[in-house]
């Protein structure tokens, strides 16, 4: 009996396992390098878009169901021939430019390349009239406390 329950529960088992189809393998990989391709374009334009709902990350990198239709959007534009930028200006459309997660460097968008570097720059400046600043003043003291006059 339990030889016989044995080879039901084996059967089972086996029917479950879906059979490759015949030539299933050769037609993967004739269409792995272009869908390859289209998963690369995919990622790469996808890590250029900010997410809607997470705004931190990209919809590359978003777990939410939003930024998983917005890949799909992308993929189905770049399958349809659409270039890696009209797909980007599509989004730009219709959210604005700070969809983009590296907005173009003109207009407003400027500043947040510029000011960085005005701010190093004037922290340097400070900085360095403050080292001269303490620097000159043990010198400047020394020679009045001795009572000396300076010519």
């Amino acid at each position: 009996m339990s030889r016989r329950l044995l080879a039901t529960a084996l059967a089972l088992l086996l029917l479950q396992v879906p059979a490759p189809a015949a030539g299933g393998a050769s037609q993967e990989q004739q269409g792995a390098p272009a869908d390859s391709a289209l998963e690369a374009a995919v990622r790469a334009v996808a890590s250029q878009i900010r997410c809607v709902v997470c705004q931190g990350l990209s919809i590359e990198d978003s777990p939410t169901d939003l930024a998983r239709e917005m890949r799909q959007l992308v993929r189905d534009q770049l399958a349809a021939g659409k270039t890696p930028e009209e797909v980007k200006e599509y989004f730009v459309a219709r959210y604005g430019e700070w969809i983009l997660l590296d907005p173009p460097a003109r207009g407003f968008n400027l500043t947040v390349h510029v000011l960085p570097i005005l701010g190093l720059v004037a922290g340097a400046v400070v900085v360095g009239v403050l080292i001269r600043r303490w620097t000159r003043a043990p010198a400047e003291e020394g020679g009045a406390d001795a009572g000396e006059t300076l010519p």
